[in-house]
């Protein structure tokens, strides 16, 4: 009998080591294996879908065999992270394959490993040892390529040709793909390119998770529009109808939501008591499943308080732009703003002559810092000086040209005699200018460098402007190869449509813009026209539509980059503009010249430039 028992248990043994796994989901595999850790989530240990329960419908979509492509079309505070690197797990331990990750940028890529997946794999016992540390000898792994039975993981920029090198992948995740350039490199559209690479495989996936942008314009839109397009709908706690919850149907004064069935108000722990019983509800048939999600459904964020970032970014479009984005998880539709907020006028160069007022001396005793920017022609220089104050109210100071051949050191000496003047405000206070910018990308570019370098104990920046959408206002500092001159790169796109918003503020206050009547002082006609020149259009690029800024016709632009670049000038320079003017506006003017230099360049480090 004992032999019998021993064999039995023997029997059993064995039949358990062989035997498959259990079928799992990838939302039952999070809950049996995932653990969170403790520096990337606030609520550290085992992983539980029921704490989000709208993250199990997404989840499973990927094991859909009939689903190739799952959208998330997503605001931000709602995990969708999480669903990412619940995927990357399930397919590590589970069901090994060839995995790639797309983040907008290689450095956001690094980013994405460092903090976020090397937790993960040192703190779910199941993946621990399947993907050795990146410091183990001879582990085969590096930051961005991680390998183990059965497959490997690779982490890409979409900015970076060379890391969405051909190798066939059976699951590509794709993150923030509205941040995505339009083209890696000269290759073309990165999410084409990558998706391309699943083609041998019958069972291929391509998660695409992003929070949109514009309407017209954003990637995640598109896809979800040509998907289920799936709601996450909760019942009444009245009628028991399920509906989604909506930003239109909640009262600002008391944080309730209306029910569209019967009329009830309720209050967000009313409609959440339900979320056991939430369920995903698709608008149309589709084999590509889509998922939309807004902060409303988050389990992390109270409705009061998107209601009062609500009413923080309410007054001011590019705010709202990003509470819309981020909150809502919608697309931001600027022709309906604009038809729906009466408080708004239309620019026009007329509109902004007839605001001109008189200042009473050179310079407001609002201004606390004042910033200038250049702009180089092949036979001059276009200068603007701009003072700013609270809230970056900005007040016009001057507009001038410098003629002459900017490969003449006569003409740069010019410049430095005018940035060196003291403008006196009529309380008597002298302000220098604080932070210059000089465009490198058009003439003279050797020029500019080499004025620049020289100058930069000064705070006088060389830049480069550089269009698109996800491009900082303020990018990481290069310097060039030959003059060893510190080159920023500008986000200009973001800058026009901040300067847009700005201009069609009618109360004076934070943002607004001040423009002198002066004659002397160049803000004439032509420079309004000049500072109008360009609009918002959406275009196909190799297939893929963007936002691109146009001009409207032959009228110069030199107006609207200079602004552009003298806010630039501010975002570099990041005084505190709520301090008295004499603590910030002769910025480091007695500090001698290699101090200075290195005093700027430990800030710009410390900045992340």
């Amino acid at each position: 009998m004992k032999i019998a028992a021993k064999t039995l248990k023997l029997f059993a043994a064995i039949a358990k080591t062989v035997a498959p796994p259990p079928v799992l989901t990838v939302s039952q595999w999070a809950d049996e294996y995932r653990r969170l850790s403790s520096e990337s989530s606030a609520e550290p240990g085992r992983w539980r879908t029921d704490r989000a329960p709208y993250q199990r419908g997404i989840m499973d979509a990927v094991n859909d065999p009939e689903c190739e492509t799952v959208v998330v079309m997503s605001s931000a505070q709602v995990g969708k992270t999480e669903l990412i690197l619940n995927s990357i797990g399930y397919y590590v331990d589970y069901d090994p394959s060839p995995i790639m990750l797309i983040q907008p940028t290689l450095e956001m890529a690094q980013a994405f490993s460092k903090d976020r997946l090397a937790p993960m794999l040192r703190d779910s016992p199941t993946l621990r040892d399947k993907v050795k540390d990146v410091k183990s000898k001879d582990s085969g792994n590096t930051l961005l390529h991680k390998t183990f039975v059965g497959g490997q993981i690779t982490m890409a920029g979409a900015n970076s040709p060379a890391s969405l090198a051909s190798r066939p992948i059976r699951v590509v995740l794709l993150d923030e793909v509205d941040r995505y350039p339009a083209s890696a490199g000269t290759e073309g559209d990165p999410v084409s390119l990558v998706t391309k690479r699943t083609t041998t495989f019958w069972n291929r996936k391509r998660i695409m998770v992003s929070t949109p942008t514009v309407k017209g314009a954003s990637r995640i839109e598109d896809e979800y529009l040509t998907s289920t397009m799936e709601q996450w709908c909760l019942p009444c706690p009245s009628c028991g109808e399920h509906q989604p919850l909506e930003w239109e149907r909640v009262r600002l004064d008391d944080a309730t939501m209306l029910c569209d069935c019967c009329g009830h108000h309720h209050t967000e722990i009313e409609w959440k008591s339900g979320i056991a019983a939430g369920k995903w509800v698709a608008q149309q048939p589709a084999k590509k499943r889509g998922f939309h999600l807004n902060e409303l459904a988050s389990p992390w964020k109270r409705w009061s308080e998107i209601i009062e970032e609500y009413h923080d970014a309410k007054s001011d479009d590019e705010k709202l732009k990003t509470w819309w984005n981020t909150a809502l998880g919608l697309p931001w539709d600027e022709m309906e703003q604009q038809e729906d907020d009466d408080d708004r006028i239309e620019l026009d160069e007329e509109t902004l002559m007839s605001r001109r007022e008189e200042y009473g001396a050179m310079v407001p005793d609002e201004v606390k810092v004042l910033t200038a920017s250049v702009d180089v022609q092949g036979n001059r220089l276009e200068v603007e000086v701009v003072g700013w104050g609270r809230g970056k109210e900005s007040w016009g100071i001057e507009y001038r040209q410098i003629v002459g051949d900017p490969a003449k050191p006569e003409v740069w000496g010019k410049l430095d005699d005018y940035l060196d003047r003291i403008w006196r405000r009529s309380d008597g206070m002298g302000l220098r200018v604080a932070c210059t910018t000089v465009d490198s990308g058009g003439h003279h570019t050797s020029e500019v460098y080499k004025y620049c370098v020289a100058r930069e104990y000064r705070n006088v920046w060389a830049i480069k402007g550089k269009g698109g959408i996800g491009v900082p206002v303020i990018g990481r500092v290069s310097e060039t190869p030959r003059e060893k001159a510190h080159l920023f790169i500008i986000g200009v796109d973001d800058l026009k449509s901040k300067l847009m918003t700005r201009l069609k503020h009618q109360a004076t206050g934070p943002g607004y813009c001040h423009f002198p009547v002066n004659p002397d002082s160049g803000y004439d006609i032509m420079y309004f026209k000049g500072l109008l020149s360009e609009k918002k259009v959406i275009r196909r690029h190799r297939g893929v539509k963007r936002v691109e800024w146009v001009k409207k016709s032959s009228v110069r632009n030199e107006p609207l980059d200079l602004r552009n670049y003298a806010t630039a000038a501010l975002e570099i320079l990041n005084p505190n503009l709520e301090a008295p003017a004499r603590l910030i506006g002769d910025y480091n003017a007695s500090i001698p010249p290699k101090q200075a230099v290195k005093k700027r360049r430990g800030r710009m480090i410390s900045k992340g430039y």
